[in-house]
């Protein structure tokens, strides 16, 4: 059994946001150190642009969050299939209304099942 089944999550979405939000914090940062308030709400814009950008994108697939999955799963520009039902756990998806039971309506909520590692799903 290998040593490396747990795939951390690193993807699209979670490296545009951080370099989005690197950004935003060194310009506030130049804020506090300038005594400027313009700067300091300008780098608060950006880190705000930052969590919706990732948002997005983690919404439409680039963002997968860290746990056991199949090998060819693992690459970072590598979709999620399974983002449209949203991710158990995720305060994104919740926000977003994925990932919900649908009981009010009579349904069941969706369940996934976990992929062995070295299976594909599908």
């Amino acid at each position: 059994m290998s040593a490396h089944q747990y795939d951390e999550g690193h993807t699209v979405a979670g490296w545009t946001g951080f370099g989005i939000a690197t950004v935003g914090t060194a310009v506030a940062g130049a804020g506090v150190c300038t005594v400027s308030a313009a700067l300091i709400g300008g780098g608060l814009g950006i880190v705000v642009v930052a969590v919706l950008v990732t948002w997005a994108l983690h919404l439409t697939g680039w963002g997968k969050p860290p746990g056991r999955r199949d090998r060819a799963q693992w690459g970072m520009r590598v979709r999620d299939p399974l983002a449209r039902a949203g991710h158990a756990g995720c305060v994104g998806c919740r926000l977003a209304g994925r990932g919900r039971g649908r009981s009010a309506q009579g349904r069941t909520e969706e369940t996934r099942q976990p992929v062995p590692v070295g299976e594909t799903a599908g």
